[in-house]
């Protein structure tokens, strides 16, 4: 939204002026016409006190998304039309976000707009995918239908998402219970023990010595490490922020042992869901491509997308630069290529779809009952060697009082 300084003729010709609020200068013209003012000159207010300043604006989460896309879709098959329906859910809805923009798409939708024009104008709400869909649901007439398709599509998204996260949560969270007990041991409990020794006057074994200098290094520069985890974070999140060095990160990841090939089936998952979807609804083949190179969040993947996409454009089948890559295993090549031939790509690709869906379920089992025991194996170490290297000279002192 933007301000304008206008001025023109009232119906009785007198000469008037003001400032409006609008999306766009055309829009604005027709918002004074429909109240009587023949606008005679009209620009944008660009001063900084004309600015709208939104903090913290943020976008709307799956998980709240899944939920409108699928009470949207159940209100449309109940017979009520989609402006009511647009009504009804702005005022259900717990994300403030979706709600402004669903009042500001109800507002559309009563002066005529078709909804996915209106719901273009917030691209931090609805994604490409979903606009795309619902115009094709529009050309098609059977909107009830894209929007049920649309609501399975998000809620296995959400659903695959989930369990990713569960996954890459499970050693960040035992990492960082580790981490607050061995600081807790260094920071409190071995330098009570270290000045006891010290009072003794006998040689520290050497698993003590490097526990107590670890405790002290700590007391003195503790500040220096959350330093360093806060410019890890912020230095992280900037390069990812670059295509350029997000792709040699998706890269990095995706070759890790253990995660590594987690990330590439999620990542195989979500490009062929979306694929399949897209087909599915008439989509043009090059939008729906480049649309999934939007979405997939995976620069590797998306590099070979562009490749496939300036193929088709040449009349080239889009398997051809997946072939040449190692991140598209075989099945998925040879899936699209029977797609390709037989025009059942949507078919073929809902297959390969559910195939990696099922294969991160049980990537995400199977990380778990692997990472479980490690991570008490670590626990077991760190913290046993701390206790060790209180105990072993605890021993030797008490042999010198016997």
């Amino acid at each position: 939204m933007a301000y304008f300084r206008y001025k023109g003729r009232n119906k009785t010709g007198k000469v008037v002026q003001g400032r409006i609020k609008g999306d766009s200068q055309k829009e604005t013209v027709q918002q004074l016409r429909e109240q009587g003012i023949a606008v005679t000159s009209i620009e944008e207010l660009t001063s900084i006190l004309y600015k709208e300043i939104k903090l913290f604006e943020g976008r709307v989460k799956l998980q709240d998304f899944v939920i409108y896309i699928r009470q949207f879709s159940t209100l449309l098959k109940a017979g009520i039309s989609v402006v009511d329906a647009t009504n009804i859910l702005s005022q259900q809805t717990n994300s403030k976000v979706l709600n402004a923009a669903l009042v500001d798409v109800e507002e559309g939708l009563r002066a005529g707009n078709p909804f996915s024009d209106v719901a273009e104008k917030h691209r931090k709400v609805f994604p490409s995918l979903f606009i795309n869909m619902i115009r094709a649901g529009e050309a098609g007439g059977n909107m009830d239908e894209i929007l049920d398709r649309l609501a399975v599509y998000y809620e296995k998204q959400h659903n695959t998402r989930a369990k990713v996260k569960s996954a890459m949560a499970y050693p960040i969270v035992v990492g960082g219970i580790a981490a607050v007990v061995v600081i807790f041991l260094l920071a409190a409990v071995v330098p009570t023990f270290a000045s006891m020794f010290q009072s003794f006057g006998s040689e520290l074994p050497l698993i003590t010595r490097l526990v107590v200098n670890a405790g002290n290094y700590f007391k003195s520069l503790w500040w220096v490490f959350i330093l360093l985890v806060v410019a890890a974070y912020f230095g992280f999140t900037t390069l990812q922020r670059n295509p350029k060095t997000k792709y040699y990160i998706d890269y990095a990841l995706i070759k890790i042992p253990i995660f590594g090939k987690l990330l590439q089936k999620a990542a195989l998952a979500r490009m062929t869901r979306t694929m399949a979807s897209l087909f599915a609804t008439s989509v043009p083949i090059l939008q729906s491509v480049a649309i999934v190179e939007r979405i997939v969040g995976n620069e590797v993947v998306v590099k070979v997308l562009k490749e496939s996409r300036n193929a088709l454009e040449t009349g080239q089948s889009m398997v051809g630069p997946m072939e040449k890559h190692w991140i598209f295993p075989p099945l998925v090549t040879q899936m699209l290529a029977v797609g390709e031939k037989t025009g059942s790509l949507d078919v073929m690709l809902d297959k390969v779809a559910d195939f990696y869906e099922t294969e991160v379920d049980h990537a995400t089992d199977q990380i778990k009952s692997l990472i479980e025991p490690l991570m008490i194996v670590f626990l077991s170490v760190v913290v046993g060697g701390i206790v060790a290297a209180i105990a072993i000279p605890m021993f030797s002192i008490f042999e010198q009082i016997q």
